[in-house]
């Protein structure tokens, strides 16, 4: 998991490059994430600029340790964002719990192929903007903030810095499925290219749960304008290549799927058939190895608080035994070797992949790496509990629904 948590904005503004390279230079996009050069460090934020004062008036909760306050924290945030909007924008942002559109409108393309649910971050207020964060921010642990806010960064990082031309990078969505409650069930999603959250939360099961949630990173590792280093996904890395080294060799026979990176099985947006069965089973894991593999999890099914990381990953446990791991590609953390990794964890409460893209779409910045180590999609899905059993997930329709390109964006 990341193990330090810098200052983050409080929203993405947009008006083509000039006006977001005006916001990088200002320093307002400070943002989280794991960096091996500055482990356990701190950065202290600037507030300088107007950009900067709307992120100081963001209500910051000190961070949830239980379910319950997850859940009304995260209502009382999506309250007072609802109460900043207008009549329109609050009838764009919200759906019916059981609209099908979350399905739907959420996939590992770029938001000008697969059209968002709700309202873009970029047509907001610096107020609006900053209510909406606190909303993520209520939602998720530190961690996870962190994590999430670096993907964000790195989708900026690349609209400034890369010959990319797609207008879509950095622009993030917000909806709400069903009304902000902490007695009954609604919605959380939010996203755009690398990211796509699905938080269910439900006051009257008092759970929590983010299947499915799609996490990207593009580029591996940048660095910001005030000269922080940024490496969005590595403490996912790091917890994999754990799990990876305890094994035997007779293990890693059994898990290893070859040297070429394998392509997704179940992309975001798409139905999935649920792999089962291939490679090395949670039956031939030790106590100790088991534990590894659920913190490797964790990363996706644990994004909130404590108790309810501890009860996703105890109803996960109980079906190991029959929950299969596979790898391929890279057998070192070494991003200077290699293609990546491909591992996929499929079993009969959890299925997460992770696919290193062998493409880039044009976001070629020197000196960084925005293919295979540093550009990756992943994917986290619950086989028995998907959206809470709130719909059916359907095929995400243009560019051949959630299928992942062959390019690689």
């Amino acid at each position: 998991m990341m193990v330090y948590r810098t200052p983050t904005p409080a929203g993405f503004p947009r008006g083509g490059r000039t006006a977001l390279a005006s916001v990088l230079v200002a320093g307002s996009l400070l943002l989280g994430g794991c960096s091996a050069a500055t482990e356990n460090a701190a950065t202290p934020a600037s507030a300088t600029t107007s950009q900067e004062a709307a992120v100081s008036t963001a209500s910051v909760t000190d961070g949830a340790t239980t379910t319950a306050a997850t859940i009304s924290d995260s209502a009382t945030a999506a309250e007072a964002f609802l109460a900043t909007l207008t009549d329109a924008q609050r009838e764009q942002v919200t759906y019916a719990y059981d609209d099908e559109t979350k399905t739907t409108s959420w996939s590992n393309f770029p938001v000008t192929f697969i059209d968002r649910a709700g309202l873009n971050l970029a047509d907001l207020t610096d107020e609006q903007r900053a209510a909406a964060m606190t909303v993520l921010e209520s939602l998720l642990g530190d961690d996870a903030y962190s994590t999430v806010t670096g993907i964000m960064g790195g989708d900026e990082y690349l609209h400034e810095n890369s010959t990319s031309t797609e207008d879509s990078l950095g622009q993030y969505y917000i909806a709400f499925f069903g009304d902000p409650s902490a007695t009954s069930a609604w919605e959380i999603q939010f996203g755009g290219h690398h990211l796509g959250i699905n938080a269910t939360l439900d006051g009257a099961a008092d759970a929590v749960t983010f299947a499915p949630t799609h996490l990207g990173v593009q580029p591996a590792e940048y660095t910001t304008a005030d000269g922080t280093d940024v490496q969005p996904f590595d403490g996912i890395y790091t917890d994999a290549f754990a799990f990876y080294d305890s094994l035997t060799d007779e293990q890693k026979t059994t898990l290893y799927q070859g040297s070429d990176v394998a392509a997704m099985v179940c992309a975001p947006g798409s139905t999935c058939d649920f792999p089962t069965g291939s490679g090395l089973s949670g039956a031939d894991l030790t106590d100790e190895q088991k534990q590894l593999l659920l913190q490797v999890i964790a990363n996706w099914a644990g994004m909130a608080d404590e108790e309810t990381t501890a009860d996703a990953l105890a109803t996960i446990e109980a079906t190991l035994d029959t929950t299969y791991v596979n790898w391929s590609g890279a057998t070192t953390y070494d991003m200077s070797q290699g293609d990546g990794i491909h591992f996929q964890i499929s079993g009969p409460d959890v299925y997460v992949e992770f696919a290193a893209q062998q493409g880039s779409a044009g976001a070629d910045v020197a000196g960084v790496t925005t293919s295979g180590w540093g550009h990756v999609h992943t994917i986290y899905r619950d086989p028995s509990n998907d959206y809470a059993n709130s719909v059916t997930q359907q095929e995400s329709t243009g560019m051949g629904g959630g299928a992942m390109p062959g390019g690689g964006f």
